[in-house]
């Protein structure tokens, strides 16, 4: 039986996750995020629903001014919601992944906060396609398709994280842990139920395309540095989004 003191500690996984994944500021319980750990995962969606709703705002506010801008004003104030997190991740894993040619050189890149050529490249690629794919949703008003798209690569994410290894023994992610199979499930379950009520059957294709987007990252990452690391995961949650996205947009 959960008692009282459980659900507390359940319940303060969302600010934990807020914490981890945003640069909101939230108060967080150290002793209690601590303790629970990588089973904070399932809040995760909430997170990127946090993340979403205020660019929504703005998008709404400015849908006036055309798709175009409303969209890179809505990409803007996620980016700056998270910090750029999981871009980064992404700019890091391409530059890695590409400018290495051995898993100990590809993790020295990692390391590096400089970005080459790859890691710009794939910034411009990605957040192109995904301000574009986000102007397109503007205009046909389909706002519930940002916030699904948000909560949907954040699970995705979970589960490249509970997927595969750590690729080093240091780093967020091993700071983290791995979370359970039934916190990803939970936090999985939840995402997926509240992108059906915001776009309706069209959220289950998304769903399908934002896994296996972070599928195709989690096996790259798997042959590239032998396991996980937390810009691998930022660059899962990033493809997930994109695909996610593409995907609603399609359907819409």
């Amino acid at each position: 039986m959960t008692t009282q003191n459980d659900a507390r500690m359940i319940w303060a996984d969302v600010p934990a996750a807020l914490g981890l994944l945003t640069r909101f500021p939230v108060q967080v319980d150290g002793d209690r995020a601590m303790a629970r750990g990588a089973r904070a995962a399932w809040a995760w969606p909430l997170a990127g629903l946090a993340v979403a709703l205020p660019a929504l705002m703005v998008g709404w506010l400015s849908a006036g001014l055309g798709p175009d801008i409303a969209a890179g004003l809505m990409l803007t104030v996620m980016i700056v919601a998270t910090g750029g997190l999981h871009a980064d991740g992404l700019a890091d894993c391409a530059d890695a992944f590409w400018g290495g040619h051995t898993p100990a050189r590809r993790l020295e890149i990692l390391k590096d906060s400089r970005i080459g050529a790859y890691g710009t490249l794939a910034l411009i690629l990605g957040m192109g396609l995904i301000w574009q794919a986000l102007a397109g949703l503007v205009a046909v008003e389909a706002w519930g398709a940002v916030a699904a798209a948000a909560m949907l690569s954040r699970a995705a994410m979970a589960g490249v994280m509970a997927a595969l290894p750590f690729a080093r023994a240091g780093g967020l992610a091993a700071s983290v842990g791995r979370p359970p199979w039934d916190t990803v499930i939970l936090g999985g379950a939840l995402a997926l139920a509240l992108a059906v009520a915001l776009t309706g059957m069209a959220g289950l294709v998304a769903a399908l395309a934002a896994g296996a987007a972070a599928t195709g990252v989690a096996r790259l990452a798997q042959t590239k540095i032998g396991g996980q690391t937390g810009d691998v995961l930022g660059a899962a949650q990033v493809m997930a989004d994109l695909a996610a996205l593409l995907t609603l947009l399609a359907l819409a």
